[in-house]
């Protein structure tokens, strides 16, 4: 399989193919908004803006699973990103990254590249790069911030 194969849930519930991605450099981010890494949301945006009309996307999915730092509904976390970080990259429907009910994207994604907990995502802002082929080619731990990430997201544009 490649990640052009994965279907994912948007925030009103509908299915998108990753396909409409293709041939783009992409950025796969599980988010939060009650996590002390929140504030990357803006180095998130930052680099959106800088690289979005080269080719460049981020993948926003929403997860509540460590430490309950994601609650409220899908509408309540765009209104939280929107309204406080001004986000303009796509956030899809709320997941699961580890365990029985992760979403499949994830299991792939974590797959083909492993972290410091082998394929567990440790905490929200687990960042994987994938490249305009559909290569996945990085995992960035949550420590690593948005803006120290620009030379790899330059490189694959």
């Amino acid at each position: 399989m490649s990640i052009y194969d994965y279907k994912v849930k948007g925030k009103q519930g509908e299915e998108i193919s990753l396909k409409e991605y293709e041939g783009k450099v992409l950025l796969i981010v599980n988010t939060a908004t009650g996590c002390g890494f929140t504030p990357q949301f803006e180095g998130l945006q930052d680099l959106y803006e800088k690289y979005q009309s080269q080719g460049f996307e981020i993948l926003d999915f929403p997860c509540n699973q460590f430490g309950n730092q994601a609650p409220g509904t899908d509408e309540e976390i765009t209104d939280f990103c929107n309204s406080r970080y001004g986000i303009t990259f796509p956030q899809f429907a709320k997941i699961d990254v580890n365990g029985e009910q992760e979403e499949p994207l994830f299991t792939y994604l974590k797959s083909r590249k492993k972290g410091i907990m082998g394929n567990n995502i440790k905490w929200n802002f687990t960042k994987f790069l994938v490249d305009r082929k559909g290569n996945v080619v990085e995992r960035f731990a949550p420590t690593k911030t948005p803006e120290s990430l620009d030379a790899a997201v330059a490189k694959l544009l």
